[in-house]
């Protein structure tokens, strides 16, 4: 702890050391009477002047420190005042909102502020005083008043750089900088020669724009004359006082509008009584902003009034000679009454006709009501009729094709061979009529797209139409294919047979037909190509319609259905269908499909499978049919083929044989629709269940919607449409059946101990959706 504050002041030391030294020289002269010894009593006597000593020597050195700083601030401060003085522009320092220094120019801006700029005044009272000052015209644009009742909380802070405007047209520019969060300094700049400057370019450019204004007003054909807000001719061009018909002193710069409305009213220049007042001009002019109005000269002119307000409170008038314009749509106008006339008469005599002309489209209209409502029916009832239609086709196909193997090496033989020829084009007729009828019925069942194998489809169309082909001596490819495509399996395999056949028909006996497919994106295009007759150019776009055949097609070659059937179901289906042809040569016949991907899954192909025609069908089958005909010629073919048959009408009679037989059959055949709302589904499903054994199932049905496709796909059971192709249902048996007993002796090796089974369904029945 120290006797001395070394902060107080230096005179304060002094006066607190000599304090001290007293103290202590008269603790020393009573410490004589007391039992210390005199020499110890010197000895620190003289230790304490020794230290007071340096204490007076620390403080003296302080003191020349102290002396020599005030002098280098003041020479700081002198030089600092010296600098300031030598700028052209005013400058003031502030210290935590205090004034600390500022030049003379700063000073002497504001004479009436000059005596206020002291050392510590505050920055908001700087700026109130300087909003008060008499010398000072207007603050950034405003009056210094008004601004300073706008901004009442003006500091450092909310300034930023300002222009101030003085008496005697002087302007300077007031800007704030923050050199430190302490310090601001405010820098007035003189900027009077640069907004004289601007000021008289600005000036400069209005006139040389009043010019250009001028020039445009004197070289318009239009009247033009501009008004004051007090109704004044500020400017108007020799064509305004021309169009009017008025001397130049009644329009000329400074002359009013009401005296120029006077003058055209007391000569009758206009007729108008409404454009004579002047309070009809401000009151259109101020309601709308506008006035445009057509008025009659006396001189027979007729004039276009346009008045616009302009900014200040004046307008622009402006005058148009329409004469020839009015006087052409007069005589259109007459014209055009007179023509009204004429039409009004006319119309009369057609509106005569035209109830004439109703009363027989009404009687047009319900003859094609009842035609419509006919073709209709037909409709419906071809479609509603096609399972009823299908039934005994099926059954005389069948028996046809029994008799023909029966008669094969008798004298019968030529004869059913004709008969067949014969049905087969009355079974192609009716599946004809079908398909357009169903096409056309509108109902959403009539295609039901789904994923087939194209290769599927080629490979039944070759099996079937390579018979024909053969026949005539022309050679058919097909060349296979694994892609997989979105459509209607029965309508792609009718169109596929449809196209085939006709490349067939119209080829010569040596020709060749070419089917196959290519790959275009995500698209697969279906290709038929032949060496025939091929097709015009102006039959091409026509060969598609209903009942209609090339020129150059032989007669008795078709009725014109099959291509019309294509391009029907290919409209249902999304997919597009053409034909390039040349005649003499050969035609392409083309459709399109989406590509779904590809089947890799070994199958039997028809090929394959028509050479198994000459062994016998040495399977147990089972039918079940409810039309006595069809069981019956079903049966009689099985048969024939050497098939043991078990003919069941039923479900219930179904499940009666299998139970006297003891055992399961072999495969099922079962048409859909039974008697007494019995299903083929159930009886399948119930037999399946019955026996433990998943039995290889045919469903023969002319059903085609997608609802009972997707049935047969979940329950493994093919379906195969009305009228049935019996080669084709006599190796799709045989094949299943193989496909069956593949399955089992497979399961067989895997567990020799587990009875053979190539399946199980504890399904008691199918619904049918």
């Amino acid at each position: 702890m120290t006797l001395i504050d070394p902060n107080e002041p230096l005179d304060a030391q002094l006066l607190r050391q000599t304090k001290i030294i007293d103290a202590l020289m008269r603790r020393a002269s009573r410490q004589k009477s007391m039992d210390f010894s005199a020499f110890s009593a010197f000895q620190s006597a003289m230790e304490l002047q020794e230290r007071i000593d340096a204490q007076s020597r620390d403080l003296e050195r302080a003191t020349t420190e102290l002396e020599s700083a005030r002098y280098e601030r003041e020479r700081t401060r002198t030089s600092l005042m010296e600098a300031l003085s030598s700028m052209e522009e005013g400058i003031a320092l502030f210290y935590d909102d205090k004034l600390e220094i500022c030049n003379e120019l700063f000073q002497r801006l504001l004479p009436d502020v000059t005596e206020c700029l002291r050392p510590g005044l505050d920055i908001s009272a700087y700026f109130r005083f300087m909003f008060e000052s008499k010398h000072l015209v207007s603050f950034d644009g405003k009056s210094p008043l008004e601004w300073g009742r706008s901004s009442p909380a003006l500091d450092r802070a909310s300034v930023g750089s300002i222009i101030l405007e003085l008496m005697h047209d002087r302007w300077y520019q007031l800007g704030v900088q923050h050199t430190s969060p302490s310090y601001v300094v405010l820098l007035l700049t003189e900027i009077t020669s640069i907004v004289r400057r601007n000021r008289t370019e600005r000036e400069h450019l209005i006139d040389r724009q009043a010019d250009y204004l001028q020039a445009v007003f004197q070289s318009s054909s239009s009247g033009m004359c501009t008004y004051s807000s007090s109704g004044e001719i500020m400017m108007l061009n020799p064509r305004f006082r021309q169009l009017l018909g008025v001397p130049f002193t009644v329009a000329q710069e400074g002359a009013s509008l009401e005296g120029l409305l006077d003058y055209i009213s007391s000569r009758s220049l206009i007729s108008d009584r409404a454009m004579l007042k002047s309070s009809f001009w401000r009151g259109e002019l101020k309601r709308k902003g506008r006035l445009q109005k057509r008025v009659r000269h006396r001189h027979d002119r007729v004039l276009d009034v346009q008045a616009n307000t302009l900014p200040g409170g004046g307008f622009l008038v402006e005058l148009k000679d329409v004469t020839l314009e009015a006087r052409t749509t007069e005589t259109l106008e007459k014209r055009v009454a007179e023509r009204t006339a004429e039409l009004t008469e006319t119309n009369a005599r057609l509106t005569e006709q035209y109830e004439k002309k109703a009363l027989v489209e009404e009687e047009l209209r319900v003859a094609k009501e009842r035609a419509e409502e006919a073709v209709s029916s037909k409709t419906r009832f071809l479609a509603a009729a096609s399972h009823d239609l299908l039934q005994p086709v099926n059954a005389a196909k069948l028996l046809i094709f029994t008799l023909r193997e029966a008669a094969r090496k008798t004298d019968l033989k030529s004869m059913v061979e004709r008969l067949e020829k014969a049905f087969s084009s009355s079974e192609y007729l009716l599946r004809s009529l079908l398909d357009i009828s169903r096409l056309e019925s509108r109902d959403p069942n009539a295609v039901s797209p789904s994923n087939v194998s194209l290769g599927g489809i080629l490979e039944n169309v070759h099996a079937e139409q390579n018979v024909v082909a053969v026949q005539k001596g022309i050679r058919l490819t097909a060349v296979s294919t694994s892609v997989v495509v979105h459509s209607d399996p029965v309508y792609l395999l009718r169109s596929a047979q449809n196209l085939i056949a006709n490349a067939i028909q119209y080829t010569k006996p040596g020709g060749r037909v070419l089917v196959g497919c290519r790959r275009r994106g995500n698209k697969v295009v279906l290709e038929v190509w032949d060496t025939g007759i091929g097709i015009a150019a102006e039959d091409q776009a026509r060969i598609f319609d209903e009942f209609t055949r090339a020129n150059n097609a032989r007669p008795g070659s078709g009725v014109g259905l099959g291509l019309s059937i294509v391009e029907s179901a290919c409209r249902h289906l999304g997919h597009r269908v053409w034909v390039r042809s040349t005649p003499g040569q050969g035609s392409v016949f083309s459709i399109e499909m989406d590509l779904v991907g590809s089947d890799r899954k070994s199958s039997v192909s028809v090929d394959q499978l028509s050479s198994q025609d000459d062994e016998s069908l040495d399977r147990i089958v089972l039918v079940i049919e409810n039309d006595e005909d069809v069981l019956f010629a079903t049966t009689t073919h099985l048969e024939s083929w050497g098939a043991s048959v078990l003919a069941a009408r039923s479900t219930a009679e179904a499940r009666g044989l299998v139970m006297d037989m003891g055992m399961s059959p072999d495969i099922i055949l079962a048409d859909y629709q039974l008697d007494n709302d019995d299903r083929g589904t159930d009886a399948i499903a119930k037999l399946r269940a019955m026996t433990g054994v998943h039995i290889p199932a045919i469903l023969i049905t002319a059903d085609r919607s997608k609802a009972l496709r997707r049935i047969g796909e979940r329950n493994d059971i093919t379906l195969m449409t009305k009228p049935v192709d019996i080669e084709l249902l006599t190796q799709m048996i045989e094949s299943k059946v193989h496909h069956r007993e593949a399955e089992a002796l497979a399961s067989a090796d895997i567990d020799q101990e587990t009875p053979t089974k190539v399946g199980h369904d504890n399904t008691a029945g199918v619904g049918t959706d």
